[in-house]
């Protein structure tokens, strides 16, 4: 039985796999500060497992875009809160 990682196109699968681990990473950053690490490692795994036998590629894209758009933002408030407000154009 073919995986469904051999289903997708390589670059694909790569992608989700890559942005699978960084969500990991996040959550385990986050959740040392907040003192629930496990809580938001499940949440992420969780996520991604929903989605685990999604195979059209257009819809692969969308989530995980979606997901790239939440580590942008928390990377952006942690940022925020290292400086000590929002970021301004300059």
């Amino acid at each position: 039985m073919p995986s469904l990682q051999d289903q997708l196109p390589p670059e694909l699968a790569h992608d989700v796999i890559r942005l699978y681990r960084e969500c990991l990473r996040r959550a385990k950053f986050i959740g040392h500060q907040n003192h629930n690490t496990e809580l938001l490692v499940e949440m992420v795994r969780q996520q991604f497992k929903r989605h685990k036998h999604e195979t059209d590629p257009a819809k692969i894209e969308k989530l995980k875009d979606d997901a790239a758009r939440a580590l942008i933002n928390h990377i952006l408030y942690e940022a925020e809160k290292m400086v000590g407000g929002k970021f301004k154009k300059s």
